[in-house]
């Protein structure tokens, strides 16, 4: 493996003995997994264009005398909740549904190919349903939605599709014998983030089955999706941790960890999760105790495996040599995916009510899990039988929408220091204080350089999509980098 040679660090004789070979990248198998891999990853990378063209569609639902062509007087708030749907949940979970194509042991094609099929029409259903039903959005935590039979029909076959992709995750998750190298501690990860969406599964289904009844839409959205959506948030941050070793493999960075102590730190950061059903069984879904336990869970597991590994993926970036010109895309999206993600968490314990400072928390972790697989789909364009990205643009879109990303988070913590609230817009944010307007124009510019660090990632991915390489490098087993 002559690529992975020239990556080796020059360590003195001592320390070099002393670190791991290990190689935390997974391989692409030459057979229907790497066909499924595809077709999930074309799925993310058209849920992030599309959530980019609602992006714009805010801006001009905000402008003045464009405004009024949109279908519904408040298609701000509509197109909010797409945007938002397609550029987390639909995102991540395709992403996810790469990740578990590659780890599986077995093919399972019927159930996969089911499963990817039943995503992809509930994606494309919600995202034509602003334009097909008048529906009222709703504004729920984790999971927003347009209250309307057209949206939710297509919510619910995305939820379907992703159940199918975790069963069939669960079922061709490899068992680890003999020696535990860096590809079987990134299975055990992906298993673990495997079982952590089938226990938020279970928890949307319940919380579904123990609703009361008489409830506004607006409670009975947020009691619904409450559970599931803090359980996820342990599906996202196991697939982070994942991304980020094999960014760091890829790029050039030697990691300081054994796959033992990486297993480790992947059930330090999913055992609290096995705590949800134990939830569920003491305490009512409608209970100020039900939602402080699944709060306190989510606080209280958080970091016990995502501070260890970010410290050894830093420890590990510093001590590397600059990478090589394939690789500093790769380089480039793992230092902002930690920037982004460490912002997040440190303004997390700077919330105080419920202003704007909430969201620019959640923006900063989630940026950070979206940089990652920007970085990953990069390394994975050619493997998957596409051309390699343009280089130099790639290198700096991580960059753009990094600093977008940053600027937009920081105007937020300046503005919710002011007492700006969240999820208002327009007159009703009654900005009065100079520094509250300082806060949002901030806030305004950095998403507007965000939107374009978006648009150059899809652009950059359509144009290694646009002409497959020719495949003379495949071999009968898998493809390895």
């Amino acid at each position: 493996m002559k690529r992975a040679s020239s990556l080796t660090l020059p360590l003195p004789a001592a320390s070099a003995a002393s670190l791991p070979a290990a190689r935390y990248r997974l391989a692409v198998p030459a057979d229907v997994r790497r066909k499924l891999a595809r077709a999930w990853l074309l799925l993310g990378i058209a849920a992030i264009a599309l959530s980019g063209v609602f992006s714009l569609l805010l801006v001009l639902s905000r402008t003045p005398g464009v405004n009024a062509l949109f279908p519904v007087a408040d298609f701000f708030r509509v197109a909010l909740v797409v945007h938002v749907d397609l550029s987390v949940l639909v995102w991540f979970a395709a992403f996810a549904g790469v990740f578990w194509s590659l780890a599986g042991a077995r093919q399972v094609p019927a159930l996969a190919w089911l499963g990817v099929a039943l995503a992809t029409a509930g994606t494309l259903i919600m995202s034509g349903a602003p334009f097909v039903q008048n529906a009222a959005p709703i504004m729920a935590n984790y999971i927003p939605v347009l209250d309307g039979a057209v949206f939710l029909t297509g919510l619910l076959l995305l939820g379907i599709g992703i159940g199918v992709m975790v069963l069939r995750g669960l079922l061709t998750a490899p068992v680890v014998t003999g020696a535990l190298d860096g590809a079987a501690a990134l299975r055990v990860g992906l298993a673990a983030a495997a079982l952590c969406t089938a226990l938020a599964l279970f928890a949307f289904v319940w919380s579904w089955r123990a609703l009361p009844p008489g409830l506004d839409a607006r409670t009975a959205y947020e009691v619904l999706f409450w559970g599931g959506g803090h359980v996820l948030q342990f599906t996202w941050t196991l697939l982070l941790l994942v991304a980020w070793l094999w960014l760091a493999d890829a790029g050039g960075a030697r990691l300081p960890l054994s796959p033992r102590v990486v297993v480790l730190l992947f059930t330090l950061a999913m055992l609290p999760v096995l705590a949800t059903p134990l939830v569920y069984l003491t305490y009512d879904v409608t209970s100020v105790e039900h939602r402080h336990a699944l709060t306190w869970m989510m606080r209280a597991g958080g970091g016990f495996g995502i501070l260890p590994l970010a410290l050894a993926v830093v420890i590990a970036l510093l001590r590397a040599p600059a990478p090589a010109p394939a690789a500093r895309p790769l380089r480039a999206a793992l230092l902002w995916s930690l920037v982004l993600f460490g912002a997040g968490g440190v303004i997390g314990f700077a919330i105080q009510g419920a202003d704007v400072r909430i969201p620019a928390h959640y923006h900063g972790c989630i940026v950070g899990v979206t940089l990652a697989f920007m970085g990953v789909t990069y390394e994975l364009l050619p493997r998957l039988g596409w051309q390699a990205p343009q280089l130099r643009l790639a290198a700096w879109q991580p960059a753009v929408y990094g600093i977008g990303q940053l600027l937009h988070i920081g105007g937020l913590v300046w503005s919710g220091g002011y007492g700006v609230q969240r999820k208002v817009a327009g007159s009703e944010q009654i900005l009065t204080r100079l520094e509250q307007i300082a806060g949002m124009g901030l806030m305004g510019l950095g998403g507007l350089i965000a939107i374009v660090g978006g648009m150059l990632f899809v652009l950059v991915v359509i144009g290694a999509l646009r002409t497959p390489r020719i495949e003379r490098s495949i071999h009968k087993g898998s493809l390895m980098a």
